[in-house]
């Protein structure tokens, strides 16, 4: 059986439509599952909507309409999100599913048997916005004095009856899995962050919210739905078949290898889900990755409250859905913040993929098909073909694979790049259009040379760019079976393809070339 690997997404809040945040972590996170898959591994990916809590009953109730009602709709926009930015997951988990709360029960319950829940009052800050409770020694002042919470959203004082989980009893044990698994937490300035706050002292968690009704149940606990977070992470153990611990989909799939999420969760996945997996007694995830903000263009967080959001459909409708997802792989190294314009996503798609690598595509193709009449023939390769095949190899099948495996996708790309460089370089140098009226033979042997090289690329870029590159694999007349990453160690492939008499059609375009966007009134 294949290595299994289970990757998500952030469970998403759906109190409004997705914005481009969301976006970027979907592409992300579907990047490393589609990655892996191309490495031959047998992955999970898992996305959905985190439905419950107090700000999604705030909104319903807003708008004067039920929260299921409001919850079916925003977790539609979510799915159609998902289904148009070409992510391939493999399930839709809402919290606001009958197996999510069976879920939710059966790791509340384990909590409880291993002694870890028990009833108080609780009274201190909480942020709506964030669903967070906060320390008073953690909030920051605002205008006139207002208390805000670190994130700088409001706070309100809370005294309810609550469940607290003993979140205090794991402060050791957290701080010992940091130190003995330093990748749990990536990159390594959160890591080093959750530690201060963990070395700094836990307090117990309260778990269970009285003052409404919207969430999942307290088993045997009239009146107490669970706290927002116990159920929104529990979505990742509803994903691989919980609370069915012996069946074979969780002990296939669970622990999970990585949760992608943004930074301003951290504290969630990293302190409170370990602990609530350790109390359970289950395994815990391998690595949470953090990853920064997309800021908007005065350098601000986008965020709904701002009004600042932006329609990822839109973008994805204006520019392409597989040039959206290039842009953000290339252009933001991935755990840093970053930002974007309509400009820079215009500039760098035609830059790199419609004159560079979509230019060597059509430019080498249509010679073949027009020199060669399509037809694949043995060659004897030159110096100069062996160099350029060598760093396209190297390219496709070292360093792009070593950098996403860290999920370093614009490092792995800026290799990818540099291959097909490299490529439009040995077209210049070899000028296959002045060798056709001196030296066919040669001819023939740099636009095969170029071939091999182009299927090499596309095979490597599939992550990233998976309709477009399917695209010029299908004009290569590469088969479906052999466009993984296994192939690219293949020596045979082109002998066999010759030996079939295999030929191509003359090409068409991939990557036509953006247009910058019309100036504002």
């Amino acid at each position: 059986m294949a290595d299994s690997f289970y990757i998500t997404t952030a469970i998403n809040y759906p109190n409004g439509r997705p914005h481009i945040g969301h976006a970027y972590e979907g592409i992300a996170t579907d990047v490393m599952a589609r990655f892996q898959r191309l490495r031959g591994r047998d992955v999970r990916f898992v996305t959905g909507t985190d439905e419950h809590g107090l700000k999604m009953d705030q909104t319903a109730r807003n708008q004067g309409r039920a929260t299921i009602d409001l919850a079916d709709e925003m977790s539609g926009h979510f799915r159609d999100m998902a289904d148009r930015l070409d992510l391939s997951y493999d399930e839709f988990v809402r919290t606001s599913e009958d197996r999510h709360k069976a879920a939710s029960v059966e790791l509340w319950k384990r909590m409880q048997a291993a002694g870890d829940l028990y009833l108080d009052r609780y009274e201190g800050w909480y942020s709506v916005r964030d669903e967070a409770f906060y320390d008073e020694s953690e909030l920051v002042a605002g205008e006139g004095g207002a208390k805000l919470s670190p994130q700088g959203t409001p706070v309100e004082w809370t005294a309810e009856e609550t469940w607290f989980f003993r979140l205090s009893a794991y402060q050791d044990k957290l701080l010992a899995l940091y130190r003995d698994n330093p990748d749990f937490i990536r990159p390594e300035s959160r890591r080093n962050e959750v530690m201060r706050f963990v070395e700094g002292g836990l307090k117990d968690l309260s778990v269970s919210r009285t003052s409404f009704n919207w969430g999942v149940p307290v088993p045997d606990s009239e009146g107490h739905v669970m706290y927002v977070w116990v159920d929104a992470l529990t979505t990742y153990l509803t994903g691989v078949g919980f609370p069915d611990a012996t069946g074979e989909m969780f002990q296939r799939y669970w622990p999970a290898n990585i949760h992608m999420i943004g930074k301003d969760i951290t504290r969630f996945h990293t302190v409170y889900w370990p602990a609530f997996l350790m109390s359970a007694g289950l395994p815990l995830p391998k690595h949470v990755f953090s990853h920064g903000f997309l800021l908007a263009r005065d350098g601000g967080k986008m965020s709904k409250s701002a009004g600042n959001v932006v329609d990822p459909l839109e973008l994805a409708e204006q520019y392409g859905v597989d040039n959206l997802r290039y842009f953000f792989m290339r252009e933001i190294a991935f755990g840093q913040d970053g930002s974007y314009s309509a400009e820079a996503i215009v500039t760098r798609c035609n830059a790199e993929l419609a004159n560079s690598f979509g230019n060597l595509a059509q430019r080498t193709l249509s010679m073949i098909a027009k020199n060669m009449d399509g037809r694949l023939e043995a060659f004897e390769s030159a110096a100069a073909d062996d160099d350029l095949l060598a760093k396209v190899t190297n390219a496709c099948g070292a360093e792009l694979p070593q950098e996403f495996e860290k999920l370093n996708f614009s490092v792995g790309i800026e290799a990818w790049m540099r291959a097909v460089y490299a490529c439009n370089q040995y077209v210049d140098e070899q000028a296959p259009w002045t060798l056709k009226k001196t030296d066919p033979e040669r001819m023939k042997a740099v636009l095969l040379t170029l071939y091999i090289a182009i299927r090499d690329l596309a095979i490597a870029i599939q992550p990233v760019v998976p309709s477009k590159a399917a695209a010029v694999l299908d004009m290569l007349g590469i088969p479906a079976e052999a466009r993984n990453y296994a192939a690219l160690d293949d020596s045979g492939w082109f002998e066999a393809l010759v030996a079939q008499g295999h030929s191509i059609a003359a090409p068409t375009p991939v990557f036509p070339r953006l247009e910058a966007p019309a100036e504002a009134e």
